[in-house]
């Protein structure tokens, strides 16, 4: 008896678990389909998945861009600034969390204090100084403000996570390692970084898909089409005083998910790993 109410039980959960994520991925699963129904479709028939007939031509049309730009100059300025992103948020947001977790200096908790601050700072409360500032520097309507600020402290979100991380490896590795001969920065190299394996690729995969999706800065301090990255390529199918390409629009925003989908799939066990074992000691 207890058998049966444990299978039926059984049944009942994972029912449920699967419409409920039936129902969370629907819209991605409507968007792929919408990719490939013909314009009139995507709307009249819009809570349909399954296409009357298959229009490859969508992405076609959509690859082709508009004007002299192909969507593939998109997708490559997106990879330029995503790449160096990556790489200098990484790079700045663990040295700057060493110093933190690691190093004893003055003002330090005043310091880290006001780290934690800009975690909860709006975006928009800064991005005029912002302009103000790069546009005296002449880097306005290039990757610069884009890309330099990855490099010199990164996110301070990733900075936080990364000094949690950083707190909760036994110091007496550090003092071992200092037997041994090392300085603070053989520390760091040797001791600390290898160690921060699972939170440097969760904030690997963050910070890719947070720069991938970012559409406010980009349309902030690029200006040139051919300088403009994905998510401001997509808004270039949308035209307020024409008829909108819906089906290449939605081709292109479909195509530009396939990155993040890939590093999602084969990085996910990292991003649950850095994030559970943030903090503990």
């Amino acid at each position: 008896m207890l058998n049966k109410k444990s299978k039926l039980s059984s049944v009942v959960y994972h029912s449920f678990m699967i419409g409920l994520g039936f129902i969370m991925i629907y819209p991605i699963l409507w968007m792929f389909a919408s990719a490939l129904k013909p314009e009139l479709e995507i709307f009249q028939n819009s809570a349909s998945l399954i296409p009357s007939e298959f229009r490859w031509e969508n992405y076609k049309i959509g690859w082709e861009g508009y004007g002299r730009f192909g969507f593939d100059l998109f997708f490559k300025n997106s990879i330029i600034v995503t790449s160096f992103v990556v790489i200098g948020t990484v790079f700045s947001s663990s040295v700057v969390a060493y110093g933190f977790a690691r190093l004893n200096f003055k003002f330090q908790k005043v310091l880290f204090a006001c780290l934690l601050g800009t975690v909860m700072l709006p975006v928009q409360v800064v991005i005029i100084p912002q302009y103000i500032l790069y546009h005296n520097l002449g880097w306005v309507n290039t990757f610069l403000p884009l890309i330099v600020p990855a490099f010199l402290g990164g996110s301070a979100f990733f900075i936080f996570l990364m000094v949690q991380f950083i707190r909760g490896i036994p110091r007496e590795l550090d003092e071992s390692a200092v037997i041994d001969g090392c300085n603070q920065f053989g520390i760091f190299w040797y001791i600390i970084l290898p160690l921060c394996k699972p939170a440097l690729i969760t904030v690997t995969i963050f910070a890719f898909m947070w720069t991938w999706d970012d559409f406010f800065t980009p349309l902030i301090f690029l200006q040139d089409t051919k300088l403009y990255t994905v998510a401001l390529g997509l808004r270039g199918f949308m035209d307020p005083d024409a008829m909108t390409a819906w089906g290449p629009l939605i081709a292109m925003s479909s195509l530009s998910l396939l990155p993040q989908f890939i590093l999602f799939i084969f990085c996910q066990k990292y991003i649950v790993k850095g994030i559970a074992t943030t903090g503990l000691k």
